[in-house]
């Protein structure tokens, strides 16, 4: 199979002459492939969150030949959504798209209206006062932040959204007051050995660090897999080391560790 791969290759006719050629293999694949016909929402759910942590090993990756593949993974989930949806009567691809038209065009009168919005700031805080005023909208600003997000994303979700709020620090050189209050009162209740205590504690401060992260710019979820990854490299570093020199990592000391692991710290600096 040949992988096409140039950016400037299709013009807008060929763009719509292939999504109608999607359509039309996706129309066969229900109908004559057993595996595909035997597909539901439920079933095809794993397997899309599967196709989204590999859309994102790609992004993190930085290879644009890589996502370019792991796009069309998703976009394949799509189509499959909607194909189900069309046979049971409730949408098909076209309301899908016409749905998210509609919302976009919605959500953007600086573009499309008279809204004035010179920044960023402002047309996130247009956004989330618009989506409020929905139609089977978000009750409360905080109800758009999707309930099965991993922690550390949902937390950041969160202060961001009340941030287009206006309920932010004044400065924000204060949150490391917060900050530094979280460390003393999870370490008070380490030193009583409250371990349900120090469990909320630890996610206050936790919850503190992700804010202090959000008001200096860093998105705390590609910092830690950042660091993640850092550790993973050097460790191994560690293990390909040991092995070369005929040793097994339970047999050494913290000491002997350490020394390649620094060893490994320096090389990656280089």
């Amino acid at each position: 199979m040949k992988f096409r791969y140039n950016s400037a290759s299709m013009d807008r006719k060929q763009i719509l002459e292939s999504f109608g050629k999607l359509l039309d293999i996706m129309d066969r694949l229900r109908s004559e492939c057993p595996w595909d016909r035997e597909q539901t929402v439920e079933s095809l759910r794993t397997l899309t969150i599967e196709e989204t942590y590999e859309l994102s090993e790609a992004i993190l990756k930085g290879n644009l030949e890589d996502l370019s593949k792991e796009l069309g993974d998703i976009l394949l989930h799509i189509i499959f959504y909607a194909k189900i949806g069309q046979e049971k009567g409730a949408f098909d691809i076209g309301i899908v798209i016409e749905n998210l038209c509609d919302k976009l065009i919605f959500r953007h009168p600086h573009v499309f209206g008279d809204v004035k919005a010179d920044n960023a700031g402002k047309v996130i805080k247009n956004w989330e006062q618009l989506k409020t005023r929905e139609k089977n909208g978000n009750k409360s600003v905080l109800s758009g932040v999707p309930e099965g997000l991993p922690a550390l994303i949902k937390s950041f979700r969160i202060q961001d959204k009340a941030r287009a709020m206006g309920f932010d620090w004044e400065k924000r050189e204060q949150v490391w007051d917060k900050v530094n209050e979280e460390v003393q009162e999870f370490r008070t209740e380490w030193e009583k050995g409250e371990r349900d205590r120090m469990e909320s504690e630890f996610g206050d401060l936790l919850f503190a660090l992700v804010n202090a992260a959000r008001l200096y710019g860093i998105n705390p979820e590609n910092a830690l897999e950042r660091t993640n990854r850092t550790f993973i490299s050097r460790f191994n570093y560690l293990e390909e080391k040991t092995i070369k020199q005929g040793r097994s990592l339970e047999d050494m000391t913290l000491q002997q560790m350490d020394q390649i692991w620094e060893e490994a710290k320096h090389k990656a600096e280089k």
